[in-house]
């Protein structure tokens, strides 16, 4: 069975194929309207194939707001718990900041009341999905399960359970995630069918924001929110393990995007308490810290005069200026070409060839509203756009707690080895790996990702409860049931972790632990040390939340599609150098390029790099 992995982005369409020994990879250029366009036309697809996919659709849906019309149905009293949600700020200092609004607005929210009454307003509303919240649902989820199937069936509506999307306690989050994965099922569910129907394969899985696959038919919408970054992450932390990295920073630049991950221990950590673009979305996530700076970021010019990039996207079509393809306004690739560091003769997926002066006119034009030189204009776009870029990687490194200088920067995308180099001396990182296919290396996280089912449920047991030992075997059970429900076969591994505090805090930690309270509590209490800076060694804790993951053997693994390169002869000109062509072994001391068809990387001066065993290219940061 030929394995193909295809990770759809802004720009590009990025395909990973494994047929035989090696891996070979390539981009196509995204079609936004519809991305199964460029999906399809992407491969040459056989019967015999394994379709593993990962995908922005919920995402763009979530960001341009065209999801479906929903109704709530919830408890009287309780209808405006969702526009009431939590009482901390956005931006605590900023008061024009506010949270976004509700998904659905005060008339579509129904008091539960007698079910056929109830689903007689239903069906009046006219909307296209509803979902139904009670409170303290999560204590029988089944009850509400049933009802939800009663009133979907008297409405002709379809009506999802908040339980059945986030089955734990707090009845904002588990309404609010149930919303979200409702607003977003209608494009989700007609995408993933549209796909479906037209590829001619043996398999389709599609990658889930927790970084495991699901069939098509088994995700729910909220479950793919980060489903694009999650396949770089998986992979980042694959190459950082295979390297002896036990801390990793995943750095994914693209043509819309950047998105940056903090890896610990060669397994990305799955948290629920994530919010994308300021919504709840209380499903397991790889905690993926995204940010508006892409190579295809427009530069621009702001009402007090000042030089400004992104979040704007030139995206695939026009592109840059550079690109040539009718694009005028200059973006971060555009100040590359002119910086001298994307090679003018470069030719992007083998067959796009710069244009250096349409990227200067691009410039010049900003440059002029600037009062900057061309290229003036274009090293200050590279400024801003690398300042972007480091408050995303303090994001998820100093303000949690976790030292860069000790991490090992992996860098990837298409633009990702061009930035590399500068961000590691702003934060300290001593290394950089540009691993084997970077410009497509989400899609080869993609066949590196396992089958994956999680499960949870709020036990609210203090600590020392005798009863932990049988929520635990209900936990891992009932996941172990349903991944060969939906696999067809036993899962190879299932874990454990818990949602612990100490007895009377409002918030919780997640922790890995052997199910035993003395373990549990070693373990809490060395997170809270590390969040918070202290402990409470004689307070007692309680566990939450029991939460169990079901994971199958991935496709492959990196020992089997990183191979040794081929290079013999290096071939390098005026500081730039065929990466195809470098040996393993070989050395060069920065300022140089080195390029391949998908992607750059830039070894900045006084910078090493050396090529390793497996293709990685290793960056000593001077």
């Amino acid at each position: 069975m030929r394995l193909v992995g295809v990770d759809v982005g802004g720009t590009f369409t990025d395909v990973a194929v494994f047929d035989g020994p090696s891996v070979t990879g390539y981009k196509v250029p995204s079609t936004p309207a519809d991305p199964s366009v460029a999906v399809a036309s992407a491969v040459d697809w056989r019967a015999d194939d394994a379709f593993l996919h990962g995908t922005t659709v919920a995402t763009n849906a979530l960001l341009e707001e065209k999801g479906a019309r929903v109704a709530l149905v919830t408890d009287a009293g309780f209808e405006d718990l969702v526009e009431i949600a939590r009482q901390d700020r956005p931006s605590l200092y900023d008061p024009a900041v506010d949270r976004p609004a509700p998904l659905v607005g005060r008339d579509h929210r129904i008091p539960l009341g007698d079910p056929d009454e109830t689903a007689s307003r239903l069906a009046a509303l006219g909307v296209e999905v509803a979902v139904l919240g009670t409170v303290e649902a999560y204590l029988d989820p089944d009850a509400e399960v049933s009802l939800a199937a009663r009133l979907s069936a008297a409405s002709g509506v379809p009506v999802i359970a908040a339980t059945s999307v986030s089955p734990e306690f707090r009845e904002y989050e588990r309404v609010a995630t149930a919303l979200l994965s409702a607003y977003l099922t209608p494009a989700v569910a007609g995408y993933l069918q549209r796909l479906g129907a037209v590829l001619p394969v043996a398999r389709a899985l599609v990658m889930t924001s927790a970084g495991g696959l699901l069939p098509f038919d088994q995700a729910q919408a909220v479950q793919l929110v980060l489903s694009g970054p999650a396949g770089g992450v998986v992979a980042a932390a694959a190459v950082g393990s295979h390297h002896g990295h036990r801390e990793v920073l995943s750095f994914d630049m693209g043509g819309t995007s950047t998105d940056v991950c903090r890896i610990e221990g060669g397994v990305p950590a799955t948290g629920s308490g994530h919010r994308v673009a300021g919504r709840v979305a209380r499903v397991p996530s790889v905690p993926v810290r995204p940010s508006g700076a892409g190579g295809g970021s427009i530069g621009w010019i702001d009402r007090g005069g000042a030089l400004r990039v992104g979040p704007q996207s030139a995206g695939a079509d026009p592109g840059p200026a550079c690109y040539g393809r009718g694009g005028i306004e200059p973006a971060v690739s555009d100040a590359n070409v002119i910086a001298g560091y994307l090679p003018d003769d470069l030719a992007l997926g083998g067959k796009l060839r710069l244009d250096v002066g349409a990227a200067r006119a691009a410039m010049a034009r900003l440059g002029e509203a600037a009062g900057l030189s061309v290229e003036a204009c274009a090293a200050g776009m590279l400024e801003i756009v690398d300042s972007h870029m480091e408050h995303a990687l303090r994001a998820v490194s100093v303000e949690e707690g976790a030292d860069p200088r000790e991490a090992v920067l992996v860098a990837f995308g298409g633009a990702g080895g061009l930035h590399a180099g500068r961000l590691a001396r702003r934060l300290g990182i001593p290394t950089i790996l540009v691993p084997p296919l970077s410009g497509v290396f989400s899609a080869l996280g993609l066949l590196l990702s396992p089958p994956r089912l999680d499960g949870a449920r709020t036990v609210m047991l203090p600590e020392g409860d005798g009863a932990l030992e049988g929520v635990v075997a209900e936990r891992t059970g009932d996941v172990s049931i349903r991944f060969s429900e939906v696999f067809g076969g036993s899962p190879a591994e299932v874990a454990v972790s818990f949602d612990c505090r100490y007895t009377g805090q409002s918030h919780e930690l997640e922790v890995r632990a052997e199910p035993r309270w003395d373990a549990i509590r070693r373990a809490f209490e060395e997170a809270h040390r590390r969040q918070f800076g202290f402990d409470r060694p004689g307070e007692r804790i309680e566990l939450v939340t029991v939460r169990a993951t079901a994971l199958g053997e991935a496709p492959l693994r990196w020992e089997s599609v990183a191979a040794a390169p081929t290079g013999v002869d290096p071939v390098g000109r005026g500081g730039v150098w065929q990466r195809r062509t470098l040996p393993a072994g070989f050395e060069l001391t920065g300022p140089a390029t080195v390029v391949e068809e998908s992607s750059a990387v830039r070894v900045e001066p006084g910078q090493r790099l050396v090529v390793l065993d497996d293709g990685s290219l290793e960056i000593t940061v001077a």
